[in-house]
């Protein structure tokens, strides 16, 4: 009989792979902006690093508030996006295709990652 309350081996190798990825970026943006900034330029990546960073570490640790915070962080590059050029196709497309495929790959590992969230117990008083 299957268990459909633990993710395949497949399943955990992925999001930590996954995981692993968004923390990469999140690093690089982190060392990138902060040049940036220090040169007088956007803070969006800085902030923006932060987020992944966290992401990918929750990832990593099978959590499903990782995903969230890659949503948030999506979310956050497509306002930034609209800021930045407007409703031109061809300037969000250097911006949010590379997130988008990170997206679609966090959207499908929702699954295994629910699967790996750990429940936390409740504290309940005597009544």
């Amino acid at each position: 009989m299957a268990d459909y309350g633990r993710p395949s081996e497949i399943g955990r190798i992925a999001t930590i792979i996954l995981g692993a990825l968004i923390l990469l970026f999140g690093v690089i943006f982190l060392g990138g902006g902060a040049e940036l900034a220090a040169l007088g330029g956007s803070w969006y990546y800085i902030l923006c690093g932060i987020v992944l960073t966290a992401s990918g570490v929750l990832t990593i640790k099978g959590r499903l508030l990782g995903a969230w915070l890659f949503l948030l962080a999506w979310a956050g590059t497509l306002l930034w996006t609209i800021y930045e050029v407007g409703f031109d196709g061809w300037g969000w497309l250097p911006r949010l295709f590379g997130p988008t495929i990170i997206l679609v790959l966090v959207l499908v590992s929702l699954p295994a990652l629910r699967r790996r969230d750990t429940i936390r117990p409740t504290i309940r008083s005597a009544v």
